[in-house]
């Protein structure tokens, strides 16, 4: 199989036998031997008969359906999980991602890059709740992992097999695989892809989840940096806390025994208290997190979604 396209689908009854013309279309066209697998994510509308219908008619179509909703990133990773293409291209089911775009991005995948990461140039959402917060956050999320993209949150990508093997999505982390791609020496790279405005249905997505992207970074930047060695950021923050402890308890010292001021009415008693009893915290939630690091690289596969069922899958 030389290409798995991935879609999660929630509520877009309308637009799913269209996305389903385009698909077949572009792939039509190109050539490619190819797997579109489509994942309900707990929809609440007609689309999962609709999707029934498609992969009735189609063995190509592979569906999966979730028993509730469990959300983008958990719908993304059941459709990694059963790709079986050499390549790997996740896209969003309402249309505003182009199907014609993806023989594009596997020009570029066989140049030699592991990572295309689709760029919405002339993106098609209005500026102040969908644009602004979009450049706001791919400038802050390129300077905290070191990969420079403009566009995080474009869903259009593509992925070699082998990169997303042992890649674990939680939260919002879909978005951060080309930043956690690199982490293992993956060639990354960014090509403008066509976005259309949606016609039918209501997007799902808002400002309301900058905040939920901004603590998944902080996530991100942690695992980038620190995921093997947590020690390292707890404890040196917890030797900086205790020197400012020392410093302060020493200069409290010296106002008692050379300035003549009481100990007890000095705020620095309380100050010193502070922070050596923090930095002792700090290197002792370093050493605990050294301990939940060998957990976590040893002991992983607890699924983040519950599958109801599936079609034109294997059961297993």
């Amino acid at each position: 199989m030389d290409l798995s396209i991935v879609v999660p689908i929630y509520n877009e009854e309308e637009n799913i036998p269209h996305l389903h013309e385009r698909v077949t279309a572009a792939m039509a066209g190109a050539g490619i031997d190819y797997e579109l697998i489509l994942v309900d994510d707990g929809s609440s509308d007609g689309s999962f008969a609709c999707l029934r219908e498609i992969a009735e008619g189609d063995p190509r179509v592979k569906v999966i359906r979730f028993r509730r909703n469990f959300g983008q990133t958990a719908a993304m990773a059941a459709g990694f999980d059963a790709a079986t293409g050499r390549v790997v291209v996740p896209m969003d089911g309402d249309l505003q991602n182009d199907p014609a775009d993806i023989p594009m991005l596997l020009a570029k995948i066989d140049e030699g890059y592991d990572v295309v990461s689709g760029w919405r140039k002339d993106r098609q959402d209005t500026f102040i709740n969908r644009r602004l917060p979009s450049i706001l956050a791919n400038g802050l999320i390129s300077r905290m992992t070191g990969v420079h993209l403009h566009d995080y949150g474009c869903t259009l990508k593509a992925y070699r097999r082998e990169v997303l093997d042992g890649v674990n999505l939680y939260g919002e982390m879909h978005r951060f695989v080309p930043a956690l791609a690199s982490q293992v020496g993956a060639r990354v790279t960014e090509l403008p892809v066509r976005h259309h405005p949606r016609l039918h249905g209501t997007s799902k997505y808002g400002i309301s989840r900058t905040t939920r992207v901004v603590l998944d970074l902080m996530t991100v930047k942690f695992l980038l940096s620190y995921s093997t060695k947590p020690i390292q950021l707890f404890g040196k923050w917890g030797i900086y806390t205790i020197i400012a402890g020392i410093a302060t308890g020493s200069l409290t010292l010296w106002m008692k025994f050379f300035e003549g001021m009481s100990m007890n009415r000095n705020p620095l008693l309380i100050v010193t208290a502070f922070l050596l009893f923090g930095g002792v915290q700090l290197i002792a939630l370093g050493l605990l997190g050294e301990v939940n690091a060998r957990t976590y690289h040893e002991s992983q596969g607890k699924p983040i979604y519950v599958v109801r069922e599936k079609i034109n899958l294997d059961e297993g």
